[in-house]
């Protein structure tokens, strides 16, 4: 169930949300309310993975219980954590990485008289990696003090199936939500306006911008890769850097303003990352969740920054390629975290202060520039394509020998304007521009009724066009 399909606009959130307003005054209910209805919203999209959901849950809960009752650090509280860390990390691989091992070892062996290993046909649930890394930092936060074990079952399961951020994140640590958890807060009417305007946004940049840009992008990443251009390649990587920011951090913002309706804050998942200086500011700057899950529950449990700085640079190189299998199960993204890991460690040597004495724009630019190199790797059918694409971006006047490309007006458009939209906060006076227009009455009043008009029409196209799902269901 998507967030902008008639189904959920039109029948799931108004039900919901009207139960959830009648029962204001009554915390058990509404808790009831959005558990039932988050419940129902996963098992609506992957309901043969909800029964291993709950059972592992039931797991965590169990364990988180034991492990708050032992002295912290002793030999028992970290056997009881080992498990519950590999109970969801085998339900990750299980269904994530299963085939993946299974179809390289089947490569490995390939000479030895032995028949290949047959491939099971596993399904990957929809939003797995994010439930599965919550539900680590539940146990792992248990266990270092930072917060208290759930009292009842329910406010935890609460916790793992709240829907706005249930399928494509935020990554919400269990900390960062567990005083909301304890005492469900109430939607104010700011919260209610705010909530849904941001909702709107994320419904525009989904459905008009990078639904749009996923035409061209698919169809030139569908062409012969040795017949690719110059041109065709560099369209066809800047259509994906750009559907991929407006497609997630869409998302991002309908979960964000739903949670809000709800009276919930979630945290920012994304700040203006095109505009960095540094691949290190980059990843500071999107996807910001997940960046600090890694650094809170990998980066500093290897040594972090107190360790010889050749462990530093290896611990930051391993991270990121833990980020980049965490996106998917083949070699691109692999290479991907490699290639992000490799320009973060750079920039630890050397590369951070040589941007540092450019000018912003120049800094900007060159980052960019490693941005999309490592978005032609992630978005690739192959490593032979990222490099057949790769090859062609550095060869200018190169033409192209793909016949049958035909990038649309509309496609052109939405490609220019989420480049102004994501170029605009490195234009001079933008931030005295911003702050003027949301704190002047009438331009807030215009700003509202243009957005509310923007999503109309988003809505329409929604349900005009074939549904494509977010980017990040995949992961």
């Amino acid at each position: 169930m998507l967030f902008y399909e008639p189904l959920f606009l039109f029948v799931f959130f108004p039900t919901f949300y009207l139960i959830y307003l009648l029962g204001e005054r009554r915390e058990a209910l509404r808790r009831s309310v959005i558990l039932c209805a988050s419940v129902l919203f996963y098992t609506w999209s992957e309901p043969l993975f909800v029964p291993v959901v709950l059972a592992s849950a039931l797991a965590d809960h169990l364990l988180a219980r034991r492990i708050d009752r032992l002295p912290r650090a002793c030999p028992q509280a970290k056997l009881l954590l080992a498990i519950g860390v590999l109970i969801n990390v085998g339900i990750l691989v299980h269904y994530k990485y299963t085939r993946f091992l299974i179809e390289n070892l089947n490569g490995l062996l390939q000479g030895i008289p032995v028949g290949p290993i047959p491939v099971p046909a596993i399904l990957l649930p929809i939003g797995v990696s994010f439930i599965v890394f919550e539900k680590i930092t539940y146990l792992v936060d248990i266990y270092r003090g930072i917060s208290l074990p759930a009292q009842r079952l329910a406010t935890y399961l609460l916790y793992v199936f709240f829907f706005p951020k249930l399928l494509a994140g935020p990554i919400i640590k269990y900390h960062e939500m567990e005083s909301q958890l304890r005492a469900l807060p109430t939607a104010r009417f700011d919260d209610i306006s705010a909530g849904f305007l941001r909702f709107m946004m994320g419904v525009a940049k989904k459905t008009l911008i990078a639904d749009t840009l996923a035409t061209g992008a698919d169809q030139i990443f569908a062409v012969d890769p040795a017949g690719i251009g110059f041109g065709h390649a560099w369209s066809g990587v800047l259509f994906f850097t750009f559907q991929i920011y407006f497609d997630f951090s869409g998302y991002s913002d309908m979960a964000i303003g739903i949670a809000r309706m709800l009276g919930f804050r979630l945290r920012e998942n994304f700040d203006m990352p095109y505009i960095s200086c540094s691949i290190t500011e980059f990843w500071r700057r999107w996807h910001i969740s997940l960046t600090t899950w890694i650094r809170e529950y990998l980066y500093i449990p290897l040594g972090g920054n107190r360790v010889p700085a050749a462990r530093v640079y290896f611990n930051l190189w391993v991270c990121f390629l833990a980020s980049g299998l965490w996106h998917g199960a083949a070699w691109n993204y692999v290479a991907w975290g490699a290639y992000n890991g490799l320009f973060l460690v750079l920039d630890r040597l050397f590369l951070l202060r040589l941007l540092d004495r450019m000018p912003r724009l120049v800094a900007n630019l060159i980052t960019f520039t490693i941005v999309v190199a490592g978005w032609t790797i992630f978005r690739a059918h192959s490593m032979d394509q990222a490099f057949a694409f790769l090859r062609a971006m550095m060869q200018p006047g190169l033409p192209s020998r793909s016949a049958g490309v035909l990038i649309s007006a509309d496609v052109t458009f939405a490609a220019v304007l989420a480049a102004i939209i994501c170029a605009l906060p490195r234009m001079p006076g933008f931030h005295r521009l911003r702050h003027f227009v949301f704190s002047a009455p009438g331009w807030t009043l215009a700003m509202q009724t243009a957005l509310s008009l923007v999503f109309v029409l988003a809505v329409g196209k929604a349900v005009a066009d074939p549904f494509k799902p977010f980017l990040y269901f995949r992961f």
